[in-house]
């Protein structure tokens, strides 16, 4: 049976079960959205609708934080990666997982400590407020907008597959109903909706993968070593499919493309605006830091699962049926999950219903807090202090905050069709090469840096925010390249498909560059101020 038979098969089986299929899908959207209604109503001020109260334990918030971190990109991409390229394809979880330090030991404790509802909260403390917010602002929501597009796109290539659906106008109605129950999500529920709908897609996912895992295993008696073995033979690449250099590694510039990937992918967690804003969500720092270390132990849990999911898919089923079914590999889960309960069983569709499920609620959980955080930013920055000048009641700023939303969902719902069918890890690689760029030497400048100004936040963040974005429009992920997002045109001169070996440092000199050459006397009172407060937590909201 040739691999398109293969993949027509089990698209088959899942048409036979697609009412079970559907039924899943369902019963997570109608129980999420009772809970965003019961939270909607608990939501009575800005505290609520930005930071959820500040009532959300460690435990909870690290719970939450896993479930926005581990996003379409981690469950479906990962597995998909390291099913087609082996070692390289599992560096992802490394970076993915390496990155929380960064979080933990720079950033947890001092933001929590210092800002109140978003990142501009810490620029502004100590700088003038406009220019700044302004800055800050606009790169959440360019971020925020990249990874959602990542997202949009996943969901698309996800439900298509389970449902059957291969025309345009039906792929372009699943990336509406993505954005109209994101929009609902965030308007109704806020912060504590979108908490206790990452709090569930976290343990559903965990849940789900812990399941695939031991099935892997017990397909292989527990023994890694053979399910390596199998999974290398069955490749068709051998021993180097367990080496590194499959994917990065045959030329100069790849090894370089492989360097910058993973100084974005360590640094930029750090500067995700949707992380940054859940350390405002419980009551103290302490409680911040123990939420990153409890973030550590279950991302960590599932990345080290991600071994199961790749390495599983590429033992049992063929490269060409994994191609096939999806280009990136970003099938590879679901399809793993059938053959493991049998393509022509029901075990086998219930099991791929049920992963898919899980999948779906992974993309509308990231969604939902992307939404949160690019709104919460454009209404509390933009709106109450710069537009309104800081005199905007809580209930305006609210207010804002839900019409922002819906402006979001519809620009993402406009440019997730057009996206549909575009290189997802290339819009996740752009919002961390981003977030990395432009959010996280300004924080780690303004927390920890005495002279720095107002200048220097602002040629920071706009000079790492175009530079990133720039390399990236020039880059093969755009064009010039057969899996590039517009493979027809060739307009590429920039070499790397991730910008971050450039832009980061960039970041970081336009920063410094600002501040030295400002004319602006940096305020020594405020910034003792910021530094007492961020180590000590005193005078914090």
């Amino acid at each position: 049976m040739s691999p398109v038979q293969q993949t027509l098969l089990a698209a088959n089986e899942a048409s036979e079960h697609r009412p079970l299929i559907i039924t899943l899908f369902a019963l997570f959207v109608v129980a999420t959205l009772g809970i965003t209604i019961w939270a909607g109503r608990q939501t009575k001020d800005a505290a609520d609708f930005y930071a959820g109260g500040r009532q959300f334990s460690a435990f909870q918030n690290g719970l939450a934080v896993s479930g926005d971190y581990m996003s379409a990109a981690s469950f479906l991409g990962i597995a998909g990666a390291i099913a087609l390229f082996g070692y390289d394809g599992f560096l992802y979880s490394i970076g993915f997982l390496v990155a929380w330090l960064v979080a933990l030991l720079l950033v947890a404790e001092p933001l929590r400590n210092s800002g109140r509802y978003t990142m501009g909260d810490v620029l502004a403390y100590r700088m003038r407020q406009r220019p700044v917010r302004t800055a800050a602002g606009t790169s959440t929501i360019v971020v925020s907008i990249f990874y959602l597009l990542a997202q949009m796109a996943g969901a698309g290539v996800l439900v298509s597959l389970l449902l059957g659906i291969t025309t345009d106008a039906g792929k372009i109605l699943i990336v509406a109903l993505v954005g109209i129950l994101m929009i609902v999500y965030v308007s109704i529920g806020g912060m504590k909706g979108t908490t206790w709908v990452q709090m569930i897609k976290a343990v559903l996912l965990i849940g789900g993968t812990i399941l695939i895992t031991f099935l892997v295993l017990l397909k292989f008696n527990f023994n890694i070593s053979d399910l390596l073995g199998q999974a290398a033979e069955n490749s068709g690449k051998g021993a180097a499919f367990l080496e590194p250099g499959l994917q990065y590694g045959a030329t100069g510039t790849s090894k370089l493309d492989f360097i910058s990937l993973g100084i974005a992918l360590v640094l930029g967690t750090a500067g995700l605006p949707h992380i940054l804003i859940r350390f405002y969500t419980v009551p103290d720092a302490k409680a911040a830091r123990k939420s990153v270390n409890w973030a550590i132990g279950i991302i960590g849990g599932f990345y080290l699962m991600t071994i199961a999911l790749g390495f599983g898919a590429a033992a049992l089923i063929s490269q060409d049926e994994i191609i096939a079914s999806n280009p990136s590999g970003n099938t590879a889960a679901p399809l793993l999950a059938l053959h493991l309960g049998g393509v022509d069983s029901t075990w086998g569709a219930i099991l791929l219903a049920t992963i898919s499920a899980v999948a779906f609620a992974t993309i509308l959980a990231v969604v939902a807090g992307l939404t949160l955080a690019s709104s919460s930013s454009f209404a509390h920055d933009i709106y109450a202090n710069v537009i309104r000048k800081g005199k905007a009641s809580g209930a305006e700023e609210v207010r804002a905050a839900r019409w922002a939303t819906v402006f979001i969902g519809v620009v993402s719902i406009g440019l997730g069709a057009l996206a549909r069918d575009l290189n997802v890890a290339g819009l996740v690689a752009l919002a961390f090469a981003v977030a990395a760029s432009a959010n996280l030497p300004t924080i780690l400048y303004s927390l920890f840096w005495k002279r720095f100004t107002t200048q220097g936040a602002l040629w920071s963040i706009y000079g790492g925010l175009i530079v990133a974005v720039g390399l990236v429009l020039f880059s093969p992920v755009v064009s010039g390249d057969p899996k590039a997002m517009f493979p027809e045109v060739d307009f590429a001169w920039f070499p790397l498909k991730n910008p971050g070996i450039i832009s980061i440092p960039f970041g970081f000199l336009m920063g410094w560059l600002g501040t030295v050459l400002s004319k602006e006397e940096p305020d020594a009172k405020k910034y003792a101020e910021l530094e007492v407060r961020s180590l000590t937590g005193t005078g914090a909201h």
